[in-house]
């Protein structure tokens, strides 16, 4: 069954996007009355779809049931990359359940973003990641966060590490063995070329734990992915 999230519920009747409306009519092309599943503040509902043919309408049919998972908030921390591999990288996290996506500026990226045209490109990113947790079947959408300044990451609580490949440190197992009673676990992955010395220093003194991922050296936009997954094994119930 196909899931949407709402923007907001007025009475019986949900408000969706427009792109979401096109999608039902012309993509999916459903029928008068066909059900669906909608998403509303982590509530979720069976709905209908009504006036196909015309302005299209979506009704609550009943609030459904679900079981909501005490789960380990997950939060990555990636750098700025090119147009296919960060669609990449929100697109698969998000199924892989993470909750934050934090974009950092560091200095061997080779994307070097500019603030004209963030906006333009953070409305397509929440389209990506949008359309991933429905797909995925998700209760919620995860947030995507850009910083100016790495200082900033000073205050994320909970289980903090960083990816270093060229470091004498545990492995990622090992720590995240000893971390999953924690309530959140934040993971920074570094550019193509690396982190600068000066910044590997800096996530060390905000309480960064260096961790390897193993012999092989991965891609950048490869590691965010192994990370969750190795996450998800880890806490899987």
């Amino acid at each position: 069954m196909q899931r949407y999230f709402a923007k907001e519920k007025v009475e019986n009747t949900f408000i969706l996007e427009d792109l979401d409306y096109h999608h039902i009519k012309n993509v999916m092309r459903m029928k008068e009355k066909e059900e669906i599943e909608i998403v509303i503040d982590g509530i979720l509902y069976l709905a209908c779809v009504k006036n196909i043919i015309g302005d299209i309408s979506v009704e609550l049919l009943k609030e459904l049931p679900f079981k909501q998972d005490k789960e380990v908030q997950k939060t990555i921390c990636i750098p700025y990359l090119k147009e296919q591999k960060m669609d990449l990288i929100l697109q698969k996290a998000t199924e892989l359940g993470v909750d934050e996506i934090i974009l950092i500026p560091l200095e061997r990226s080779i994307i070097k973003n500019k603030e004209e045209k963030e906006n333009k490109k953070l409305e397509r990113w929440t389209r990506i990641v949008k359309e991933a947790s429905e797909q995925s079947k998700r209760l919620h959408i995860p947030k995507i966060i850009p910083l100016k300044d790495l200082e900033s990451l000073k205050n994320l609580r909970g289980l903090k590490l960083i990816c270093i490949a060229q470091r004498e440190c545990k492995s990622i197992k090992k720590v995240v063995k000893t971390g999953v009673e924690c309530d959140k676990i934040s993971m920074v992955v570094g550019p193509e070329g690396g982190f600068s010395p000066k910044e590997e220093e800096l996530f060390l003194q905000m309480g960064f734990i260096p961790v390897h991922l193993g012999k092989r050296i991965l891609r950048t936009e490869t590691v965010p992915l192994y990370l969750l997954s190795i996450l998800n094994y880890e806490l899987m119930e």
